[in-house]
């Protein structure tokens, strides 16, 4: 469940709105941190919204694994060792 819905202090004043999609997923929005989030119930889209919150404030995330960037087709060395450059498309 949302942090919104816990009583947490830290959620005082979030505005969460939800919408049950046509394809019958749901999208859960924070107003405030400007983002979006989806879930197959309610439930599951406030716990995914509560995730990107947390990433995007740096409180959540962590660094991929060896294995999860491999699993992408790069070699973890290779990308280790690159210039720390932003590519042509994201400068």
């Amino acid at each position: 469940m949302a942090r919104a819905d816990s009583g947490d202090e830290d959620a005082t004043g979030r505005e969460i709105r939800l919408l049950q999609n046509p394809n019958g997923q749901w999208t859960a929005r924070d107003l405030g941190a400007g983002v979006t989030a989806q879930g197959e119930s309610r439930s599951v889209a406030l716990e995914n919204l509560d995730a990107v919150v947390e990433a995007v404030d740096g409180d959540g995330g962590r660094p991929p694994t060896d294995a999860e960037i491999r699993d992408l087709g790069v070699d973890p060395e290779v990308a280790r060792t690159q210039a720390d450059d932003l590519p042509d498309v994201l400068q």
